[in-house]
């Protein structure tokens, strides 16, 4: 049951970082999805620095953050059906290259936000 609270804590509180950044982006005059893409970016961030500081961790301490941390809280924030429903979207409304950049710079920006961030927990939160 534990696993379950924390689980839930760090989901509610990633889909409420996860709104926060759509409603800032929301008032950006772009048919870009910048506030997917930023979430997205992030949660990529969060889950490598994460990674990096779960290896200088005790298997005890790793498993229960990670429930928190990378279920919870990055399952929640990150929003890869948005992702998907927001590109065919532009596809649809002919938009083939804000769609095409939205792949590419996603795939690109959070395959490099999360080696930053594993590089980042592995350097500065090896405490």
């Amino acid at each position: 049951m534990n696993n379950l609270i924390i689980v839930f804590v760090g989901g509610g509180l990633g889909s409420l970082a996860r709104y926060g950044i759509g409603r800032a982006f929301a008032q950006w005059p772009s048919v870009f999805p910048f506030g997917t893409l930023t979430a997205n970016i992030l949660a990529c961030l969060i889950l490598g620095t994460f990674g990096g500081w779960a290896t200088f961790k005790s298997a005890d301490l790793v498993a229960t953050s990670r429930l928190f941390v990378v279920v919870g809280f990055c399952g929640g924030f990150s929003t890869f059906s948005s992702f998907s429903n927001e590109t065919i979207q532009l596809f649809l409304n002919d938009r083939w290259v804000e769609a095409s950049l939205n792949i590419i710079i996603s795939v690109i920006a959070c395959f490099a936000a999360t080696l930053l961030g594993m590089w980042l927990g592995k350097t500065f939160l090896a405490i």
